[in-house]
């Protein structure tokens, strides 16, 4: 997680590494080893809720900063693995289809045309 920045979207700012090979990372990052489903952290960490909570412990003018030490302060909303599992694969469909220009564009176009059709009907029906 990136623990300052120049602004407060920008602070905070994770990543999930999933892999077992061992990896560096540079200065002013903070490290978070779970036994949570990392990817639902990861999601949690991009919420609302969690920005809500780092706009609080964040500080800093030209350079933001949130101290590890503050981090401890974050509530974070975990549920049981099964139900973390099912919320990632959701999200991880919904990402897909809406970063897919072969998945998502089709699919949303065809759902637009549909709602085209559904109001010009009711438009045309008098």
């Amino acid at each position: 997680m990136a623990v300052t920045s120049e602004n407060i979207d920008d602070v905070g700012k994770s990543v999930v590494w999933l892999g077992n090979e061992k990896i560096v990372t540079g200065g002013h990052t903070a490290i978070i080893k779970t036994k949570q489903n990392g990817k639902y952290i990861n999601y949690w960490f991009s919420s609302e809720h969690f920005r809500k909570q780092k706009i609080k412990i964040a500080h800093g003018t030209k350079v933001i900063e949130i101290t590890p030490n503050k981090l401890n302060n974050i509530l974070i909303s975990i549920p049981p693995l099964e139900v973390q599992e099912e919320i990632v694969n959701i999200l991880d469909k919904f990402e897909r289809m809406c970063n897919s220009l072969t998945e998502g564009l089709p699919s949303e176009i065809a759902a637009r045309k549909k709602q085209y059709e559904y109001y010009r009907d009711k438009l045309l029906s008098f």
